[in-house]
């Protein structure tokens, strides 16, 4: 019976892998004013939407940081439940989600992306 005891589940107030996930994934945010969650690298998109949404980044001219989401499946999975949004790339600007390629295009087409990119006081590119 003694044996037993070691065979528990994990406390269930303990920090889960999700938790740490969650917590890497907002520390990324965070800790950088523009940053794509993205599969590929931008010199390497692995997909047209990752690759659309490093052109439009491009054309703004701002400084940006990305994360290649295939590198790591615990952040591909986890970055999708953290926005609630089921789709990559996804663009995070001042620790908010803005969306993903289709939204980005759409802002940017209308000027909104720059505008949201100035009223954030995202820096520009050197």
């Amino acid at each position: 019976m003694r044996a037993m005891a070691y065979l528990r589940a994990p406390d269930r107030n303990g920090p889960t892998m999700t938790d740490a996930v969650q917590q890497r994934i907002a520390d990324i945010v965070n800790s950088n004013d523009v940053v794509l969650f993205m599969k590929g690298t931008p010199l390497f998109p692995q997909c047209g939407f990752s690759s659309r949404a490093i052109a439009i980044l491009e054309h703004l001219g701002v400084a940006y940081e990305t994360v290649d989401v295939l590198q790591d499946q615990l952040i591909r999975q986890g970055i999708k439940s953290f926005s609630d949004w089921p789709t990559i790339p996804q663009l995070y600007v001042k620790g908010e989600f803005v969306g993903g390629s289709d939204i980005m295009m759409e802002m940017y087409e209308a000027g909104e992306l720059e505008q949201l990119m100035t009223d954030q006081g995202v820096a520009s590119a050197s």
